[in-house]
């Protein structure tokens, strides 16, 4: 499973410490203006290396267009981007050959294929998500063209909604050797009514099913949420007037189907799982092991995510708009 989408088909490839990693569109529509300067902000915002809140590791995260852009607009063809790894220490990861890392993919993958690229976890790390953010970068700028735009913001660092603290919530964890988790919100602006297919194809439940997919992510909720639950009817529903809705609890989407308000969108974003704190552990024989994780990884992953979470909102929105286009040209000749 490493295409996502119906319409706007992304095929991410690549590894941690493997030679390059990247994403295959086929379906982007033709005549997009698309250069390399449209991608590269949003792959900025996710590269390590940019200062003591985040991985050390050095990588510039260069994009480059391979195919599919000719004159500075797409041409219908597949469009395949490629960000190098530049900075790989593979060695650091040796004495994780034969051990797995407590809350880390390392176990299933073994016990799935049989075989895993122990090197930062293969294709289990959250370096795969460079070719979901260069691929939703593309599908903003699809967006933005129907004047949808996303936005995502944190709303709390370890339990703490207060800006001014997380800075020190995440050095205090890196400082002890862990790590600490956090909330991010994700908001859609200006989806017009009627995107996203009732019942089994419901937006809300796409979206829900591609922010989970993002590796760190273990909880998300859309509008009130878990909020909800603890709600009268009378509290949750969102009353109407001629001018509109009066409130948003279900979050723009009612039936599965967009409301033509905002989507609101959070995520639950747990500790990164790579500490070097000891840990108990087993290794390929199943014997008892402690572990401590060497190697450059965050302390938080939550200022890192953002763009992530955005280009799946992204991915899924672009997708739902295109399927609802042909209900558009349909309707056309149906009399």
């Amino acid at each position: 499973m490493n295409t996502f989408g119906r319409n706007f088909r992304c095929t991410t490839f690549g590894e941690s410490h493997g030679r390059a990693l990247g994403v295959v569109i086929d379906g982007c529509p033709p005549g997009l203006p698309l250069g390399e300067e449209d991608i590269q902000p949003l792959l900025d915002r996710r590269r390590p290396g940019t200062g003591p809140l985040v991985s050390a590791r050095g990588e510039p995260d260069r994009v480059e267009i391979l195919s599919g852009v000719f004159e500075g607009r797409t041409t219908g063809a597949p469009v395949a981007l490629l960000v190098e790894n530049r900075d790989r220490r593979s060695a650091d990861y040796d004495a994780l050959r034969e051990v797995f890392r407590p809350g880390h993919a390392d176990i299933t993958y073994q016990a799935k294929y049989g075989i895993r690229d122990h090197r930062g976890g293969g294709r289990s790390s959250g370096r795969e998500t460079v070719g979901r953010v260069a691929a939703g970068a593309v599908a903003m700028k699809v967006l933005a063209l129907q004047g949808i735009r996303i936005r995502g913001e944190i709303r709390e660092i370890h339990g703490t909604s207060s800006a001014e603290e997380w800075e020190q919530e995440i050095l205090r964890a890196k400082a002890a050797g862990d790590s600490v988790g956090g909330i991010v919100e994700i908001v859609a602006e200006g989806c017009p009514t009627g995107l996203g297919d009732p019942v089994m194809g419901k937006l809300d439940a796409a979206i829900a099913g591609a922010l989970m997919g993002i590796g760190a992510v273990k909880g998300v909720e859309i509008g009130s949420g878990f909020a909800a639950a603890r709600s009268f009817g009378s509290e949750n529903n969102d009353p109407m007037v001629p001018g509109g809705f009066l409130s948003n609890h279900a979050g723009g989407i009612l039936g599965g189907i967009s409301t033509g308000q905002e989507i609101v969108v959070r995520i639950a974003v747990k500790p990164t799982p790579s500490i070097s704190k000891p840990q108990q552990t087993v290794d390929l024989e199943g014997n008892a092991r402690e572990i401590r994780v060497e190697g450059r990884h965050d302390p938080c992953i939550v200022p890192r995510i953002l763009p992530v979470a955005e280009a799946m909102v992204a991915l899924v929105l672009v997708d739902a708009w295109l399927e609802q286009e042909k209900y558009r040209g349909f309707r056309k000749y149906v009399p």
